[in-house]
Parts: C-alpha cells; sequence; structure tokens
C-alpha cells in the first residue's frame, strides 16, 4: 500500500519462519494429563493422541496457520452422546475439554477461548444451555466461537431454530451418539462455520493494520457509496467518519483543479476491474485542495463481481508531510474546541474513548486534555473511577485490548446494567408480558383518556372495626388458625376465611408482639392494633391478589426469614422493626392495576410520581401519612428523633425494593457482595474466619441488601409455598391481570399483558415463565444465604406441577377431576 511505516499483523497467525504467535497454545503450555479423570473442572479429558500439526489457511493474500482445533464440551452427564463428541474429538486430533456445569464451562472458555462450544440443550432441569449460551457470549474473546446446542430429536413437528440463534447459537444438532455421525459434524464445522470464523478474526487484523496506516484510505461499495475511512483520512480530510459513511462518492465536494474528464477516465477503468493509479485534487473540508498519489483498487467479491473499491491516497511529496502532521494536530484541536458537536469518532461520551497509539498526535493530545478535566474533579463517583482506570488501562495497550475497552465503556454508559435483555416478543410471550407489566412504565398514550385514581383522602377506620381487641382477647377461632404461624406451612387463607378478611390486624398483632414491636418502638399495644386496623382498612378488599391477605402473606414470609440464622446475624432490632413495618405496608392502597397501567392511563399517581416507581412511592408515602396523621395510630410518637429519621429510611428503602425495574439490580448487587464474598471466605477456611464473616453481614451496605433481597422474597414467595397455597395465589393474580385486561380493552388503552387474557391464557405457562424468569435465580442465592431448603423443595414442586399441566396442554389452574 505504500505504507510508510511497517505494520504487523497477528491472530494466532504464524508466518513462514515457523514462529507461533503468543496468542497459540502450544502443547507445553497445556498440562492435559495432570486433570485426566475431573472432566467437571472444565479442563482437558486427555491428550491428543498424535503430536500436534498446524493447519494451513488461505485467505486472501495472507497465509494462516492455526493450531489443532481446541472444542469445549457442555454435558452436565456422562452419556453416550457427550461420549460420541469425545470419541470424534480424539479422532479428529482436537483438543478436548469437558465441563458438567456453567459455572465451569464459563472458567473453561475463559482460560482457553475454545473454537469450538458443544453445549447440551436436551435437558432444561440440568441447566439453561441458552442462557449459558448468552453468558459465553458475553465474553469479549467468543465473537469468533463457534457454538452448537445439542437438541432432542423431535416427536412431533419440527421446531424453530429462532430461538437457539438469538441465544447466540450458531447452529443445532440433533442428538445422534454414533462416532462417525459426530465426527463428521465437527469435520463440516471445522471446515465450515470454524473455518469462516478464523478468517474474520484475520479481518480484524487487517482493519486494525487499516486504522493504523498513515495513509487515508477509504473504501466504498460497488455503487460507490462510503462504507469505511481509516483515522489517517479524517485529519488529512478534515472529514468526521460520520459525515462520510454511507454517503456516495460524488455527494462529496470536489475540486476544481482535476481535469474535467479525470472523474469518468478514472470511473471507466475501475468498472472493468482495472486497478487505477496516479494524481488526484482531493477537497478538504474546509475548501483547500491537496495533491495525492491515489490507488483505487476494484476487489472481486461473491459472483465473481466488482462488490468494492479501495482507495489509498498519500501526499504526492515529502514536502506535505510536514503539512500533513501540523494540520492533522490542528484538525484535532479544532475538533476539540466544537466538543459539544464531536466529542469522539465513536458514539460515546464525555471523552471517554480508546486511542491507542494511532501515531495521531492531535488525537492523543485531546484524549489528555480530557483526561486531566476528569481528574481534576474534586468528589469523584465510583462510576468516574472506574472509567478513569479504564482509560489509564487503554494508553498503554494493544489495538484488541483497547477495543475490547471500549466495549466495556459503551456498556457502562446504561444505566441499566442489571437488566438483561429479551429476545423478540414471539420467542416467549409470557414473560415478555410479565416484564412488560412488572418491570416498565409500559407505553404512553397520546390521547385524553385518563384513568382517575387516588385522589381521595386516606380511608379512616370504619366504625364497625373499631373494638376492644387486644392479643389475650382474640377469638379462640381465630387464635387457632395462627398457632403455626411460625411455620412455613402456614395457611394465611384460613385465617382470611376466619376474620372474614380482616387477617392482617390478627396477624400483625401476634407477630410483632412476638417481636417485641411495641417494646422497641415504646407503643401501647393499643395503638398498635389502632394502626394496623387502619392499614388494613386501605388494602381493597375488592382485589383478588393485592389486599390485605397478600399483605398478611408478606409479613408472615419476612416474620419467617427475620428468624433464619444469618439473618439474624447481619440485622438489628431496629432492620427487624422495619422490616415488619414495611411488609405491613407494603402495597397499602394497591387498585389492582400495574405501574404501566397507571402511566397509559395518565392516572394521578402516575402524574404526581413522574411515571417511575408510582405505586411503590404512593405505599410508602401514605403509609407514613396515615400513621402520623392520628396520635391514635401513630407508633412513631415516642421514638427518638434520630431513631425515628432511621427507621422511615429503611422502611422506605424496603417498599421501593418491591418495585420490579430494579429486580436484577438488587439480586446481583446480593450475589456480587454478599454470597460470593461468603462463598470465598467458606472455601478458604472451613466456615471462615469469624471476623471476616461478621464484617461481611453487618456492613451498612451489605444490611440495606438483605433487607431489600428479605423483602422482595417475602413479597413474591407464592411459587415456593406448598402447593394448594400456590396455586390458589397462582388463581388469585391471573385473575387480577385478567381484570386489567378487561378494563384496558374497555377503556381503549394498551393492552400491557396480552396473555392474560381470560378467554386465551395459559396459567401453567404464566406460571412457569415467572419462576423461570424471577423466582429461581433469586431463591436460589436466598436459599444460598439463609438455608431454606424446605422453600426450594416446594419450589420444585410447584414447578412439575405447571410444567405437567402444561405438557398436557392444560391452561387451568387443576388438572380436570378424573
Amino acid at each position: 500500500m505504500g505504507c510508510a511505516s511497517s505494520i504487523h499483523i497477528s491472530d494466532r497467525v504464524v508466518y513462514h519462519s515457523g514462529k507461533e504467535s503468543e496468542d497459540s497454545h502450544s502443547p507445553q503450555q497445556t498440562n492435559t494429563t495432570q486433570h485426566q479423570g475431573n472432566p467437571a473442572s472444565g479442563l482437558p479429558l486427555k491428550p491428543p493422541s498424535c503430536k500436534t500439526t498446524l493447519t494451513e489457511v488461505q485467505f486472501g493474500p495472507m497465509k494462516l496457520f492455526k493450531d489443532p482445533l481446541q472444542v469445549l464440551l457442555v454435558f452436565a452427564k456422562e452419556d453416550s452422546q457427550s461420549n460420541g463428541f469425545c470419541w470424534a474429538c480424539e479422532k479428529a486430533n482436537f483438543r478436548c475439554s469437558m465441563a458438567r456445569t456453567p459455572e465451569s464451562a464459563l472458567e473453561c472458555f475463559s482460560e482457553k477461548h475454545h473454537d469450538l462450544v458443544i453445549i447440551d440443550h436436551r435437558h432444561s432441569r440440568h441447566f439453561d444451555a441458552e442462557a449459558l449460551c448468552r453468558s459465553i457470549r458475553a465474553v469479549n474473546s467468543s465473537e469468533n466461537t463457534v457454538i452448537v446446542a445439542v437438541v432432542k430429536r423431535p416427536d412431533r413437528e419440527e421446531a424453530s431454530v429462532m430461538p437457539l440463534i438469538n441465544a447466540g447459537f450458531n447452529r443445532r444438532y440433533v442428538e445422534n451418539a454414533n462416532m462417525m455421525a459426530c465426527y463428521n459434524e465437527l469435520l463440516q464445522l471445522e471446515h465450515g462455520e470454524v473455518r469462516a470464523q478464523f478468517k474474520l478474526r484475520a479481518g480484524n487484523a487487517i482493519f486494525t493494520a487499516l486504522e493504523q496506516s498513515q495513509e487515508a484510505i477509504e473504501i466504498t461499495s460497488e455503487d460507490q457509496v462510503i462504507q469505511y475511512v481509516n483515522p489517517a483520512y479524517e485529519s488529512i480530510m478534515g472529514y468526521q467518519k460520520g459525515e462520510l459513511i454511507g454517503k456516495e462518492i460524488i455527494e462529496v465536494p470536489k475540486s476544481e483543479k482535476n481535469k474535467p474528464d479525470l472523474l469518468e477516465t478514472i470511473n471507466s477503468c475501475i468498472r472493468k476491474g482495472k486497478e487505477w493509479q496516479g494524481i488526484y485534487y482531493a477537497k478538504k473540508k474546509n475548501g483547500d485542495s491537496i495533491q495525492q498519489n491515489v490507488k483505487i483498487t476494484p476487489v472481486i467479491g461473491q459472483g465473481g463481481k466488482i462488490r468494492h473499491y479501495v482507495s489509498i491516497n498519500w501526499p504526492l511529496n515529502d514536502n506535505n508531510k510536514s503539512d500533513k502532521t501540523s494540520e492533522r494536530v490542528q484538525a484535532e484541536s479544532q475538533t476539540d474546541i466544537q466538543s459539544s458537536k464531536h466529542k469522539d469518532r465513536r458514539k460515546g461520551s464525555l471523552d471517554v474513548r480508546s486511542t491507542t497509539s494511532r501515531g495521531s498526535d492531535g488525537s492523543s493530545q485531546r484524549r489528555h486534555s480530557s483526561m486531566a478535566r476528569i481528574h481534576s474533579m474534586t468528589i469523584e463517583a465510583p462510576i468516574t473511577k472506574v472509567i478513569n482506570i479504564i482509560n489509564a488501562a487503554q494508553e498503554s495497550s494493544p489495538m484488541p485490548v483497547a477495543e475490547a475497552l471500549d466495549r466495556v465503556l459503551e456498556i457502562l454508559r446504561t444505566t441499566e446494567l442489571y437488566s438483561p435483555q429479551l429476545g423478540t416478543k414471539d420467542e416467549d410471550p409470557h414473560t415478555n408480558d410479565l416484564v412488560g407489566g412488572l418491570m416498565t412504565d409500559g407505553l404512553r398514550r397520546l390521547s385524553g383518556n385518563e384513568y382517575i385514581f387516588s385522589t381521595k383522602q386516606p380511608h379512616h377506620i370504619p366504625s364497625h372495626l373499631i373494638t376492644p381487641l387486644s392479643l389475650n382477647d382474640i377469638p379462640p377461632r381465630i387464635a387457632q388458625t395462627m398457632e403455626n404461624e411460625d411455620s412455613w406451612d402456614f395457611d394465611v387463607f384460613n385465617l382470611e376465611a376466619a376474620t372474614m378478611k380482616r387477617p392482617l390486624t390478627y396477624l400483625g398483632l401476634k407477630i410483632f408482639s412476638r417481636f417485641g414491636v411495641c417494646e422497641f418502638l415504646n407503643c401501647p399495644e393499643a395503638t398498635l392494633r389502632s394502626w394496623l386496623q387502619v392499614i388494613e382498612a386501605n388494602y381493597h378488599s375488592s382485589n383478588s391478589y393485592h389486599n390485605s391477605s397478600h399483605a398478611a402473606d408478606v409479613l408472615h414470609a419476612t416474620a419467617y426469614f427475620l428468624c433464619k440464622e444469618r439473618v439474624k446475624q447481619s440485622l438489628d432490632p431496629i432492620d427487624e422493626v422495619a422490616a415488619l413495618i414495611a411488609a405491613t405496608v407494603h402495597d397499602v392502597d394497591h387498585p389492582g392495576r400495574t405501574n404501566s397501567f397507571l402511566c397509559n392511563a395518565g392516572s394521578e399517581l402516575a402524574i404526581l410520581y413522574n411515571d417511575t416507581a408510582v405505586l411503590e412511592s404512593h405505599h410508602a408515602a401514605l403509609a407514613f401519612q396515615i400513621t402520623t396523621r392520628d396520635d391514635k395510630c401513630n407508633i412513631f410518637k415516642n421514638i427518638e428523633r434520630n431513631e425515628y429519621r432511621t427507621l422511615r429510611q429503611a422502611i422506605i428503602d424496603m417498599v421501593l425494593a418491591t418495585e420490579m425495574t430494579k429486580h436484577f439490580e438488587h439480586v446481583n448487587k446480593f450475589v456480587n457482595s454478599i454470597n460470593k464474598p461468603l462463598a470465598a471466605l467458606e472455601e478458604n477456611g472451613g466456615n471462615g474466619d469469624e471476623e471476616s464473616v461478621k464484617s461481611v453481614l453487618t456492613s451498612p451496605e451489605n444490611r440495606i441488601l438483605v433487607k431489600r433481597m428479605l423483602i422482595k422474597c417475602a413479597d413474591i414467595s407464592n411459587p415456593c409455598r406448598p402447593q394448594e397455597l400456590c396455586i390458589e395465589w397462582a388463581g388469585r393474580i391471573s385473575e387480577e391481570y385478567f381484570a386489567q385486561t378487561d378494563e384496558e380493552k374497555r377503556q381503549g388503552l394498551p393492552v400491557v399483558m396480552p396473555v392474560f387474557d381470560r378467554n386465551t391464557c395459559s396459567i401453567p405457562k404464566s406460571q412457569i415463565s415467572f419462576i423461570d424468569y424471577f423466582i429461581t435465580d433469586m431463591f436460589d442465592a436466598w436459599d444460598a444465604f439463609a438455608d431454606l431448603p424446605n422453600l426450594m423443595q416446594h419450589l420444585d414442586n410447584n414447578f412439575k406441577y405447571w410444567k405437567g399441566l402444561d405438557e398436557r396442554k392444560l391452561h387451568s389452574l387443576r388438572p380436570p377431576p378424573e
């Protein structure tokens, strides 16, 4: 290309000298015998049966030499299929590793960066193959890895491969344990997808060379639409990449210094497939003309036709070279001054960019000035510290690492760091609708059709509820239903029936007494009784699900969790009181409609809370309004001011934590800040150093995470209840969603959860989606912390129950009578 400096390209490429690049794995680098017989570790099963050989692949003028294929097999259990692929790998002289769990698979992949990963997709209960595939794809080095799903042979009609493709798989393999079938599949993969990915990887190296080149390079399509310009082109011509890409060549201003027929001569030559080289005057963005030596090469592609033109431009003589450098610095400086317009060649924000050693002095200068501004900040946010560390690492990193860190910065710029991305709506409408209904604020209506809600003042206690009730004079019939309230199998529906739909007052009296809440708050039992009654009066008994029975259920679960040893080690008495109060009030005055509905309907609450955590903000605010407006029910009136503020903040934080938009953020923070450090301590020394464990459990930040997780799990614990209770709750929440869909249709509002149509909905499918998407990971984490084997057993039984109904294609809560 006539480049002034030599460019070294290495992508597991070995040049003809026989020297191997650093990225390749020689046999000496991998100890394949030490871990033989431990397939769960994700390490090689056995050494290849013959000497390592390098395969030559031709890629244009480049000869690429690659190592024997690295294959990772992910099978939870050994069977004929996994053995078939092991034998096939040995026959093909591939290096084979086996992993039994998603964790070991990810660890092994992160270490070895396999060319080919084969994941068992036949048994969803062992592990979620699609989730594992997405996790592998999240690793930067997986871009050129081929991932295959082993699927069951279809019983009936053929299933679509789109869910697999959307999860990140390249292809599927219908189970066939025959060794030759496995061997043939591996050979086809090697010579097809794997080789194509290997060439693409080399293509990345070539584009890195273009980025580093000091000649101005432009690539256009066959229709002469600009598809790429390199940084040198931007510097020399004064354009930003975004101003050129997608434009036709004829749209870019031309210099009047060229001969009138020169363009026609050039086009006539290159359209015949011939290379053109000569002198050409180009017009820079500022209007100046620059004389360049230009070489334009047509590139033959698919179908034997010209598919691209590559233009390489460099100044005609050496006198221009020093000018070029000064122009580039000047152009970059001007770009920096106009920072409100162009902060980065790539899309991004506040000068956070990956500028590696491109040889561009101006870009380096701009980077250092912006870094100086960031470092001069006196109050630094954690995210700013992270960005600064990444920027510093980029300064001395090779291009692939710098580009990977660039992608990290792009991800860090989003506020939704913990929210997984769903595929298309057609894949799993139940999950999508649940997410739409519970985790978003809905679509926005542009009409004036508004849903009027909560303009009224809070309810006072109805006169028939004002009774001289204390813990000692609870009727025996009601007391009997609460005898086992400290057991997880407690039946709140029996209490609901016995109390004529007033379970919260009675259960609250008993649980608050057991935890000594009145003593802590220094309030009389009569005040607590009045408070419980007025809170219960503000729950809507007309709601099938979000009524005071749900609040009583969440209060019961909260009390149950507070008695667990790990939870007791972590929380102080003030935390326990906050948790019990938060559970009691967490859904007060719930209208039986979701946040999305209220936002779509333009309700007064949605306007008041700016479409953000509308219901949860209302529950917390109303609870304190009800409590503090009347001394007769003000349970806080006798506590000291600072203690009240601490208690109030904890209650508000816990109620807001029940809002589902931050579900994954809360769960992930809990796992990373508490579960993982505790697990590491236990691995290092049995039960771990007591002081270290205590510091993890009792740090202020972690106590907040424990309380959030506790109320979240209590709030949606229905799938972990005994089966009959689980079924009853499923019926009630479905009825509430059906009623919402009915009302949306009546009012002409957007239907937030279309699958919850009472005429067509499959309740088993909706429960399966809810368990898969929200429940399993959260309760796995909570169980690892609090030790809840009985809940996990109920969860497993209930999942199997719903699966059984779904496999029979039943849409109802229960199977038809025999």
